[in-house]
């Protein structure tokens, strides 16, 4: 960039957006040169790094043009129905996938990292009535409360119990009595269980920003619990990984927040302009529209990755086809233990020796 400062009109006027790579030429190398190929290799993963940055950058700008298609954008999640953006591949249609009756998305992350807030940033997109009370119950004091212990599940347009308790590895064996008595207390009776369709992974954008400037081992914790956490085969469908969402973005300066996607994108392998959503805490239209392309990147996804029902079938038939063998080896294993016992009696050779009573009979008369 060379010193050159590009002016932001996304969410502060006049803000000032640098590039973290500065802008330089490529000098020339030569093969004699100790090290030459590493210079070069470092110089390359520079650019590529400035490059995805600019692409972050300008995804914020874009926005504003689309802010005209807000409503459409809307309308087209408010009237998905689970299956309905499948893609025909392979000859396939929609009856040969096994639809579930409801695409159930699950968000997880660590924390205090916004889960429960983005619920209820979600909500409030689709509701006419921007007065209604928050639908989660936010955590505004991470270090004092306790978190998230109930799955809940949210009407919005692997399996999922609305109201059950979530046991975490850190929790003290008095602290999983209490929350067991409690949840007895309140009657709390897991419902249907639902098939997770796709993973929204939720990070704090701040904890992000202090893991990248520090260096101690803790503050670099989080990083690590964060790509350990996203590369869980658990969470992925096929190829397909976790959308990531980047919280509290709206305490940071712009700079950061694209700072912040473009490292999250080198950390877990995805494109950050595509797949890591910056939604911060505000109602403006940029971030509405922010948070309906993150559902419909969720929803196609979700859909993509359904099952067919020969599969489905198939695995049944498999599943049926060892039970069915595994029972004939037990049936085989008896019956051959069966003979082999009856056989053993009939071997054992009768006594031939004749005892003459009259002629022991002295052994006890006498």
């Amino acid at each position: 960039m060379g010193g050159e400062k590009t002016t932001s009109r996304f969410f502060t006027p006049g803000e000032e957006i640098i590039s973290p790579v500065d802008d330089f030429d490529f000098p020339l190398l030569s093969g004699d040169d100790e090290g030459s190929q590493d210079s070069w290799d470092s110089l390359v993963d520079q650019r590529r790094r400035d490059a995805v940055f600019r692409e972050v950058l300008q995804s914020y700008d874009q926005l504003r043009t689309r802010i005209g298609s807000l409503t459409d954008a809307k309308n087209k999640i408010l009237s998905y129905t689970p299956g309905a953006w499948i893609e025909n591949v392979g000859g396939m249609t929609l009856s040969d996938y096994d639809v579930p009756k409801t695409t159930s998305l699950l968000l997880i992350g660590p924390k205090g990292s916004g889960k429960s807030s983005l619920v209820n940033r979600i909500s409030k997109v689709f509701e006419n009535d921007k007065f209604a009370s928050e639908r989660a119950q936010v955590t505004y004091n991470s270090s004092v409360g306790d978190g998230t212990y109930f799955l809940q599940e949210y009407t919005i347009p692997r399996g999922v119990r609305h109201g059950e308790l979530v046991i975490r590895r850190s929790d003290s064996s008095s602290l999983r009595n209490r929350m067991r008595c409690k949840a007895r207390k309140i009657g709390c009776e897991p419902s249907v269980i639902r098939k997770v369709n796709f993973v929204i992974f939720v990070v704090d954008g701040l904890a992000v920003l202090k893991s990248m400037e520090g260096d101690s081992d803790v503050e670099k914790q989080y990083d690590q619990i964060v790509a350990t956490t996203f590369n869980c085969p658990y969470l992925s469908f096929r190829d397909d990984k976790p959308v990531v969402v980047v919280t509290h973005g709206d305490l940071l300066s712009l700079t950061d927040r694209a700072r912040i996607r473009t490292y999250l994108g080198e950390l877990l392998g995805i494109p950050p302009a595509k797949q890591i959503f910056d939604i911060p805490e505000s109602s403006d239209p940029e971030n509405e529209l922010i948070i309906i392309d993150m559902l419909r990147y969720c929803l196609e996804h979700a859909d993509r990755n359904l099952s067919c029902k020969s599969c489905a079938r198939n695995k049944g038939f498999r599943v049926s086809v060892m039970a069915f063998l595994n029972l004939l080896l037990v049936l085989g294993i008896a019956i051959i233990a069966f003979k082999m016992q009856h056989l053993n009696a009939h071997r054992i050779p009768k006594s031939n020796s004749h005892v003459d009573w009259r002629a022991i009979r002295h052994l006890w008369l006498d």
